[in-house]
């Protein structure tokens, strides 16, 4: 069914070069100037994570309670994809943190905490794959995100702000932030759809009754 559709590959270069042009002509801030640029994209990559994990959670607990192999397949994919945006928002973090703040990630507990999640998400997601009953995947999803909101929720902050875009006095900026918020769920709804078509792409095909 996936494959009446436009190549996720495709969709995916198209969304990405909108969020390029979108990051180039964002607006500047009074202190950072347009450093601040990349704090915003890297927000909307986190949070495109975040929200990733929730909805592979929540694909696989209705998996599990319809016992349908679609959607823990669905869930196997979305869970690969935040994970994906999780470890890729990891360099963007330094780097936003090397513009704007000389490079103070390294005295923050959130950037150990990001790549204590990075490693454990990685043999987590290599140790489902190989399990052959799908419903392993919905579990570990489940497992994770409740871990994953545990441990950020937690998390000490010393320089990086809590709520920056939410406790902004500009409107713009908030709907600036929403506009890229929305392009990469968009690129991550992408990434997902190739995960699938992978995946059915190494299923047999069941023979006809």
């Amino acid at each position: 069914m996936l494959s009446r559709y436009p190549s996720p590959l495709l969709l995916f270069s198209i969304i990405m070069i909108l969020l390029i042009l979108a990051v180039a002509l964002g607006p500047a801030e009074k202190s950072l100037g347009t450093s601040v640029r990349l704090v915003y994209l890297h927000g909307a990559w986190v949070w495109t994570s975040l929200l990733g994990f929730v909805a592979a959670a929540l694909v696989g607990m209705t998996g599990l309670i319809r016992r349908h192999d679609g959607l823990h397949r669905w869930s196997r994919a979305i869970g690969r994809t935040a994970l994906l945006f999780w470890i890729t928002f990891i360099p963007m973090s330094m780097a936003a943190a090397q513009f704007n703040w000389n490079g103070l990630f390294l005295v923050e507990p959130r950037w150990r905490m990001a790549f204590g999640l990075a490693v454990s998400g990685v043999l987590l997601q290599a140790g489902v794959s190989i399990m052959p009953q799908l419903h392993w995947n919905s579990l570990g999803n489940m497992g994770y995100s409740a871990a994953a909101f545990f441990l950020v929720g937690g998390v000490e902050n010393v320089m990086h702000p809590e709520a920056a875009i939410r406790d902004s006095e500009s409107g713009a900026i908030q709907a600036y932030f929403l506009a890229l918020l929305v392009l990469t769920l968009l690129a991550a709804w992408q990434v997902a759809r190739g995960w699938l078509l992978f995946d059915q792409s190494k299923t047999p095909a069941q023979p006809a009754a």
